[in-house]
């Protein structure tokens, strides 16, 4: 049985390919093309002007039911639980014989934008796509001149002159209930209570098994050591659970990034292509950041030299930086692993996965709330870790703090150990 039935209209330019390609490729929708039907249907020749003649024809000998038949039929041979979108619909008569073969399950989603809009389109497109010489060529037919009527009976009418593309496609899956009616309240933060060092690798390695979707932020730094036989591992970018699970791995947009202490670790834990998943946004650190820091901020406030603030500052400055920010996404070695980890957490969302997010350093060295200017680069506060990832607060379910029996101030310990 189908699952869903979303229809598409809206006049030619307005979006519904761009709509249609987005949901197919991001939810693994099916796409049912009327053009393409028109063309098997009626052997007529794909071009515009005749596909436009002879779907009309079909109009006509049917009272619009041809697209419901045509549907059904598809929909028969896709299998159970399946989405089909319809691109596009084109008169009322269709929309109403759609609606009686499948009820509540047909969402119907009109887009419109002005003309001059359409028209200033539709001049962009390249020759190949446009078919016609002109926009009003394109609206002289007289079904596409009264497409504008379905926008009173959709369910969702867009003006895509006003939203983006990204924008249409998100109030489209909000609308439909992709991104879940309520906040589920999934995920778990692992936070150092103190200055680091207080065992939170150990921790997080120990109730990975429990989650679905690890999540990690910050920078390498000084790693997280987790016990393991026959000798400890210390993870410097991958979450600290990645060995004692199977549990999907994300390294979030707020994360910054040594591409080669990366690559070793993916190669030493054996990750496949398809567990982890970097955000293209996560910031690259290059060897002049390592040096500025072994210069300038090792021995005066203990930084751990990784590279990781003057990273952060780079990514601040942005065209302004020296040398050039690179992110993941400029990054080959990481293309096979690069995807907008917002996607990953929406899709755990929607499915209720278990989430644990790993904080790395503590609380006290946080850059806004601890012991100016003995501190990191970034807020490690929970808020902190939540905004690295891109997690809304309304999602935590418990924040689990690690802390020790007698703190230790890294940096400050290593500032006394410096000074002559």
């Amino acid at each position: 049985m189908v699952n869903r039935v979303i229809l598409l209209s809206g006049p030619v330019a307005s979006g519904k390919t761009t709509l249609g390609d987005a949901l197919v490729n991001r939810y693994r929708f099916k796409r049912l093309k009327t053009r393409d039907l028109i063309h098997a249907m009626a052997g007529t020749a794909a071009e515009r002007g005749a596909l436009q003649e002879a779907g009309e024809q079909l109009d006509r000998e049917t009272g619009g039911l041809w697209v419901a038949e045509a549907l059904t039929r598809s929909v028969s041979q896709l299998g159970e639980n399946v989405t089909v979108v319809v691109d596009a619909v084109r008169i009322e008569a269709q929309v109403d014989a759609i609606r009686r073969a499948f009820g509540l399950r047909t969402t119907h989603v009109h887009l419109t934008a002005s003309d001059g809009i359409l028209a200033h389109r539709y001049r962009d497109r390249n020759r190949a796509m446009r078919e016609f010489t002109s926009y009003d060529e394109v609206r002289s037919n007289a079904t596409e001149s009264g497409i504008e009527k379905l926008k009173d009976i959709a369910d969702v009418v867009i003006d895509t002159a006003r939203s983006s593309p990204d924008d249409v496609f998100v109030r489209v899956a909000s609308h439909l209930g992709l991104y879940g009616r309520g906040v589920e309240q999934v995920v778990d933060v692992i936070v150092g209570g103190q200055y680091g060092s207080e065992g939170k690798g150990h921790i997080a390695s120990y109730l990975a098994p429990e989650y679905d979707l690890l999540v990690r932020v910050g920078g390498p730094n000084a790693g997280h050591t987790v016990y393991e036989e026959p000798e400890p591992y210390t993870f410097h970018l991958l979450p600290s659970g990645t060995r004692r699970s199977e549990a999907k791995l994300v390294l979030g947009p707020g994360a910054t990034l040594d591409v080669d202490t990366l690559c070793r670790e993916i190669a030493d834990c054996r990750v496949p292509q398809g567990r982890l998943f970097i955000d293209p946004q996560a910031m690259v650190i290059e060897a002049a950041d390592v040096t500025f820091e072994a210069e300038k901020l090792t021995s005066s406030i203990g930084s751990t030299g990784r590279g990781v603030g003057a990273a952060t500052s780079r990514k601040i400055l942005r065209t302004a930086a020296a040398p050039p920010v690179r992110r993941a996404l400029d990054v080959p070695e990481l293309a096979p692993y690069i995807r907008p980890t917002r996607e990953v957490l929406d899709d755990a969302f929607s499915s209720a996965s278990r989430i644990l997010l790993e904080g790395t350093q503590g609380t006290g060295l946080s850059l806004h709330h601890g012991q100016y200017p003995f501190v990191t680069s970034r807020d490690t506060t929970v808020s902190g870790c939540l905004a690295e990832a891109g997690i809304a607060p309304s999602r935590v379910r418990k924040t689990i703090m690690v802390c020790r029996t007698y703190p230790i101030p890294l940096c400050q310990r290593r500032v006394r150990q410096a000074t002559p």
